[in-house]
């Protein structure tokens, strides 16, 4: 009895699971806790006043009119339709998936995050941000639950995308 052996170009343990469903299911998923991270704090808090959580760490309502991080103000509607652009391009990319989990992974955050975003763009004129993190000198921009999935899923198909570029091809 023979015992079958990996291919030895087979992905590491990153390979697909069956069907898009679970990454549609993640966009869902971001796009509920991004708008009601937002809903909480369009309740809790006043606009452009800071409460401190931590050190480092407020809570500062703004609105945001520019691209993610406070980018680009005043080009609202263009970054709108961008969103609309990116966000179809990834539900079309994310029902042809078959690589890497990390990559359906980056594909679900950054489509949840731009959907939460353009939710905003069309409900209130802005996007609603609220997370500041500081410390002395530092002062990021004031930024919300979308633009985190969207940096963390940025950062991620940037990998994925200069890992692959670097596996020898058959």
């Amino acid at each position: 009895m023979t015992v079958p052996q990996p291919a030895i170009d087979a992905p590491r343990g990153d390979q697909p699971q069956q069907g898009p469903g679970r990454w549609y299911a993640l966009a869902l998923a971001v796009l509920a806790l991004d708008q009601a991270a937002k809903w909480v704090a369009l309740s809790l808090l006043v606009q452009n006043t800071t409460t401190p959580v931590v050190p480092f760490l407020s809570w500062t309502l703004a609105c945001n009119t520019g691209a993610a991080f406070s980018l680009f103000q005043g080009f609202g509607t263009l970054i709108g339709l961008l969103a609309v652009v990116v966000a179809a391009y990834l539900v079309v990319a994310i029902w042809h998936w078959r690589r890497s989990a990390l990559e359906g992974l980056a594909y679900a955050l950054v489509l949840g995050g731009a959907v939460g975003n353009l939710a905003d763009r069309l409900l209130h004129g802005c996007v609603v941000d609220f997370v500041h993190v500081h410390y002395g000198w530092f002062n990021f921009p004031v930024f919300n639950v979308a633009d985190s999935a969207i940096t963390i899923g940025a950062a991620c198909w940037i990998w994925t995308t200069l890992r692959d570029s670097r596996r020898p091809t058959a």
